[in-house]
């Protein structure tokens, strides 16, 4: 990559596992000449340093977005408000700011009002990530092989489309795209809904007497199941919230489906049971191959 094409410089806002991964992974696909990194933490910059994760960290927002052609803010989306708002004076008219968030159509308005015409938005959201969170757990390969997905409007300008695009192609990544709507709609059934069951079944199963000792029993099926519950749950709350409609509606059809199943062991009907179980078979073995490992995006989003 060379020319106008070239990367100066691209800053990360959080440098957890998804912000330190994709730090590690601009460093070392040597197509961008410098990755700046901005923390709340003191302590995590320092490790991001030590870890090589980025080439220099900024305490202050602005100042870590001077003079980049992207900015990607990767913290939770509480957060993201607050964090343009921060990196706003240090925008250019042509920078490019991006972010890593499970949930689009909130994020975008956010953009829109708070950067008032400050750089140019686009929304992001890699489909990658680890239970673990935080910098120690950032990753050098995490995008590899994972789509992105990125929610351009019909404001967003085709050579910014193509930029980003390219910036998640240099980490290895598949890049789609779609609209906000779309996305918040799609990642509610796929992500957003698995979450909040993962979370509840943990939860039941400590409601029992004695979870300890029937811990012990937890085989690879349940073990399966609730792993994604040990997320970060700050995170996991500020999705919930700001995807609430779309969610709502996921949980409203789950809810349907297990009263189907319910009635149909209440009313020891076989028939029903075989049929639904069938049907949910079919529906798993339909599904594409899994491209890269679950969703979880740790500071994010």
């Amino acid at each position: 990559m060379s020319g106008q094409d070239a990367f100066h410089r691209v800053t990360v806002v959080g440098l957890g596992l998804i912000g330190g991964s994709l730090g590690l992974a601009l460093r070392r696909c040597g197509e961008v000449d410098e990755v700046v990194g901005v923390d709340a933490s003191a302590a995590v910059g320092e490790r991001a340093l030590q870890r090589g994760l980025v080439d220099r960290v900024e305490g202050d927002p602005a100042t870590g977005a001077q003079g980049a052609d992207v900015v990607v803010v990767a913290v939770p989306v509480g957060s993201f408000g607050a964090v343009l708002e921060a990196i706003a004076p240090g925008l250019g008219e042509d920078t490019l700011v991006t972010d890593v968030g499970s949930v689009k159509g909130r994020v975008a308005a956010e953009a829109e009002a708070r950067l008032q015409g400050r750089g140019r938005f686009l929304g992001g959201h890699p489909l990658a990530g680890t239970e673990d969170s935080g910098v120690e757990a950032a990753l050098e390969d995490l995008f590899q092989g994972a789509l992105c997905i990125l929610t351009p409007t019909e404001e967003t300008p085709a050579p910014a489309l193509e930029r980003l695009s390219a910036l998640w192609r240099l980490v290895g990544s598949e890049v789609v795209t779609m609209g906000p709507e779309e996305h918040d709609h799609v990642l509610a059934a796929t992500s957003h809904l698995p979450h909040m069951l993962a979370f509840s079944l943990i939860r039941t199963f400590g409601g029992l007497d004695e979870p300890e000792r029937l811990g012990r029993f937890a085989a690879g099926g349940f073990r399966d199941l609730t792993r994604i519950a040990g997320s970060d749950p700050v995170m996991w709350r500020d999705i919930a919230l700001a995807n609430a409609g779309p969610l709502l509606e996921m949980i409203d059809r789950f809810e349907a489906r297990l009263d189907d199943l319910r009635r149909a062991i209440a009313a020891g009907d076989g028939d029903a049971l075989e049929a639904f179980f069938r049907e949910a078979r079919a529906l798993r073995r339909g599904l594409p191959p899994r491209v890269h490992a679950d969703e979880e995006q740790d500071d994010q989003q």
